[in-house]
């Protein structure tokens, strides 16, 4: 990790920041592995000479390129060295980088259990990058080596965040009583390591206990507090809560409009500050806006559609994106034209998904109520034409009913809660 950091430090030309980290790195090498020392020490050193030489301090970076040419002759050759402790060094190196690296992040750990079979520490770099692979690119099943790597060395800290990988396949597989024991087990056993708090905390999500969820969030932010994935999924949690809500009749909605305003206001503050550290997210605009138009401030949550027009999306969210700003123009701003138009626009996008299905739903019923004031309304032919065209003549389902903001009416918003 510390070595990754020292990259991008570098790249960012902060060399003597660079250099702390890779001085940070030897530490956690000497601490963890000092009878592998040397060995385990060649990408560091390597590191080393490559930031000296780019400051241009070369009798320092060849000190570097010393120690690692005396490493590799002492196991290997000149320069060059096979060792599995390496591959596993790019292994965790890989898997820090992104989805798209899980698959050499697996191949690499795969070739350190070639030569050392029983190695928890291989063990469990192939158990979490199987465990990725599940989701992308291919489908796989990493139960037997997520067990395997837990079985092999079940008390060590850094080991807790496998059984958490465990307990949340496990939850997939309606086993969520045995989930549920490994996850309080990875939580006792590390309770300062934000990725078994992060992914503890995804259990609970998945079961709705949302309150848990928020508290395991909160926690891991104490150790991370500029983590922008860690303020999306708490201001995520209040917004689901928000939605429990949304059956709520009009008469109750009095008694707990103060406990909705404050969710909603604990919801906006997590999500803008998600926003603010990294405002590439997807849907924290849009999930800004909804909120805002439930609370009637609809100039802030026109703001935040517009800047989540403005980014680039894949067709998917933008079709999500134009059902949201639909339902906002239909229901909140009872603008009908803006309204058409974003259902229309977000049906052409893709004809397969559920978003479809709502918003033809949509412009069947603006296009019905028209024809019910007048049989000749020539928007609401041309609604029932473009649906003909686009879906054929297959009548949709009907939605539940659902209603908007009434001027000083707390009430959950269609736009806030459709996906």
């Amino acid at each position: 990790m510390y070595n990754l950091l020292a990259y991008i430090k570098h790249h960012r030309g902060q060399n003597e920041a660079a250099l702390e980290c890779l001085r940070q790195a030897e530490a956690v090498i000497q601490r963890e592995h000092a009878d592998q020392a040397e060995i385990r020490s060649v990408v560091t050193w390597g590191n080393y000479a490559w930031v000296y030489y780019h400051m241009g301090r070369l009798s320092e970076a060849q000190v570097y390129v010393d120690k690692v040419k005396h490493v590799c002759e002492k196991f290997s050759s000149p320069y060059r060295i096979e060792s599995p402790e390496i591959d596993c060094e790019e292994g965790w190196a890989q898997l820090k980088c992104g989805r798209k690296n899980n698959e050499r992040a697996k191949v690499c750990f795969e070739k350190c259990l070639e030569k050392n079979p029983k190695n928890p520490e291989f063990t469990s770099g192939l158990a979490i990058s199987s465990y990725r692979l599940d989701k992308w690119p291919p489908p796989q099943n990493p139960i037997d080596i997520l067990q395997q790597a837990i079985q092999l060395n079940p008390d060590n800290p850094d080991n807790q965040y496998v059984k958490v990988l465990l307990a949340l396949k496990l939850q997939k597989m309606n086993e969520e009583g045995e989930g549920q024991r490994l996850v309080e087990e990875a939580v006792e056993k590390a309770p300062q390591a934000t990725e078994v708090l992060r992914a503890a905390a995804m259990l609970y999500r998945r079961q709705n206990d949302l309150d848990k969820a928020i508290d395991l969030f909160k926690k891991a932010l104490e150790c991370m507090p500029n983590n922008a994935y860690l303020h999306c999924q708490i201001g995520a949690c209040y917004r689901a809560k928000v939605h429990e809500y949304q059956n709520v009749g009009e008469n109750a909605m009095y008694g707990i409009r103060e406990e909705l305003q404050e969710l909603i206001g604990q919801a906006i503050n997590y999500l803008k500050r998600a926003d603010e550290l990294n405002g590439n997210l997807t849907h924290i605009c849009s999930y800004l806006a909804c909120l805002y138009a439930q609370l009637g401030q609809y100039e802030e949550a026109e703001h935040y559609f517009q800047k989540e027009f403005s980014k680039e999306l894949s067709p998917v969210n933008k079709q999500v994106l134009h059902l949201r700003y639909g339902n906002f123009q239909l229901y909140q701003m009872k603008c009908d034209n803006k309204a058409i138009h974003h259902f229309m626009e977000g049906m052409k996008i893709n004809q397969e998904s559920k978003e479809t299905e709502k918003m033809k739903t949509k412009l069947q019923r603006i296009a019905k109520t028209r024809l019910s004031k007048n049989r000749a309304d020539p928007e609401a032919l041309h609604l029932l034409a473009f649906l003909e065209e686009l879906n054929g003549k297959r009548q949709p389902a009907e939605e539940i009913s659902e209603r908007g903001l009434d001027s000083g009416h707390l009430v959950p918003s269609a736009s806030l809660t459709e996906e």
